[in-house]
């Protein structure tokens, strides 16, 4: 019975080619778009090198201070005196790490300037973080200690630099006037792994701004890292109370302090969220913004795909009528169609794949996100797939209902409405 059913399934849609062209964009041109922002969001949320253990990490990137009299907020990263002084003290964390925001950098070679990215980073960061390393190794803690000239560099900017990616440790690059001594070249990171992402990265101690500081606000972000997945909430709730212990620098123009330990995305959706009433990290309302797009972005499709359905129903009143008259039931009638539309939306469902897959190819390669790598992976691949059968679900069970209803007479006449 399957098999005749997707025998016929085919013929049908061969049938009527234009209807089946528009059905299958709408399907495959709606899966892409869900699949290449998935693929973002796992590649900025998910475990990917060098953050391979980031369902262990929270990052504290901002401080918050609220100005007397609710004037407005200052908001601004945390500094290495903040970090020195309050993160590290904390009993939860299995270790504290403290890196820079990305700065500007300039090195030239051969007369032409290469614009670099560069982040300052103690060693606790090479100890958390899992890069892959071509050659050489990271800057230990005694380096970072005695403020050593040395420096990571990432694989594009040994080859751009010195031509080779590899054969470059102990050589010496120059950047923003000053001269450092390679240790390790690591493979790319993208630019979407927001806290790990660089081009060179060097000692800590080296940031002459943070140097002597005792003030609360600077260039810095920590990141903790719990002993296991379930260390995570405790750490965030010891940092509160840290913070209750920090005191206001300047009271007569500050009123209260606020800093949060977040994951990645938290972070994100607390700075992208912020209101001076709502001091949550925003999760909630991000997913369900995001649950309610994805919901309409895949309804309008749907309800195309519906009607595009309704009307070859109406086109096959004939046939219908004649397969009723023969004794053809409701639920057979209704199982025929679905398969059907199952079959469209699995094709539409393949060909999204193909075009997601070559849209992120295009994105690869453009460097449209510096050091790009989006791929879809086999759990994107089955969202895919199941979303395809979503699809076909939804665009089918109403059609098919309406087929199984219509009279064998008045089907025949043709005068199905």
């Amino acid at each position: 019975m399957l098999r005749s059913y997707l025998k016929l399934a085919w013929k049908v849609l061969l049938r009527r080619p234009f209807f089946t062209g528009i059905s299958l964009f709408g399907i495959s041109f709606t899966l892409m778009i869900l699949l290449v922002v998935v693929a973002f969001v796992d590649h900025v949320n998910g475990p990917q090198t060098p953050e391979k253990r980031i369902d262990r990490m929270l990052f504290i990137s901002s401080l918050r201070q609220r100005i007397v009299g609710g004037n407005g907020w200052n908001n601004s990263p945390i500094s290495s005196h903040f970090i020195d002084t309050y993160v590290r003290t904390m009993r939860t964390p299995q270790q504290v790490a403290a890196v820079s925001m990305t700065e500007d950098a300039t090195a030239y070679i051969n007369g032409h300037r290469l614009k670099l990215d560069l982040r300052y980073a103690d060693g606790n960061f090479w100890q958390m973080m899992d890069f892959d390393f071509l050659e050489g190794r990271p800057y230990t803690t005694t380096e970072v200690r005695q403020a050593a000239a040395v420096v990571v560099v990432n694989e594009s900017t040994a080859r751009a630099y010195f031509g080779t990616a590899t054969g470059v440790v102990g050589r010496t690059v120059e950047a923003n006037l000053r001269r450092f001594r390679v240790t390790g070249v690591v493979r790319d990171v993208p630019a979407v792994r927001l806290y790990t992402y660089a081009d060179l990265w060097v000692p800590s101690t080296l940031s002459a701004g943070e140097n002597g500081s005792r003030q609360l606000n600077g260039g810095f972000l920590a990141i903790l890292l719990a002993r296991d997945p379930s260390g995570v909430a405790a750490m965030s709730a010891e940092f509160q109370q840290v913070m209750q212990r920090v005191p206001i620098p300047n009271p007569e123009f500050i009123d209260r302090l606020y800093s949060f330990a977040d994951p990645v995305l938290g972070s994100l959706t607390r700075q992208l969220f912020f209101s001076g009433t709502n001091q949550g990290d925003n999760l909630l309302l991000f997913y369900t913004l995001a649950g309610a797009l994805t919901l309409l972005f895949m309804l309008l499709p749907t309800l195309n795909l519906v009607n595009l359905n309704i009307t070859r129903i109406l086109e096959r009143s004939s046939e219908i009528g004649v397969r009723k008259a023969f004794g053809a039931s409701g639920a057979v009638l209704i199982g025929q169609f679905l398969v059907e539309n199952l079959v469209l939306s699995l094709l539409g469902g393949a060909l999204g794949l193909a075009l997601a897959e070559m849209m992120l190819y295009i994105i690869n390669s453009s460097h449209i996100v510096a050091y790009s790598h989006f791929q879809l992976n086999w759990r994107i691949f089955g969202w895919g797939l199941g979303l395809a059968v979503v699809f076909g679900l939804l665009s089918g069970v109403y059609p098919a209902w309406r087929m199984s209803r219509l009279n064998p007479i008045t089907a025949l006449k043709g005068q199905a409405k």
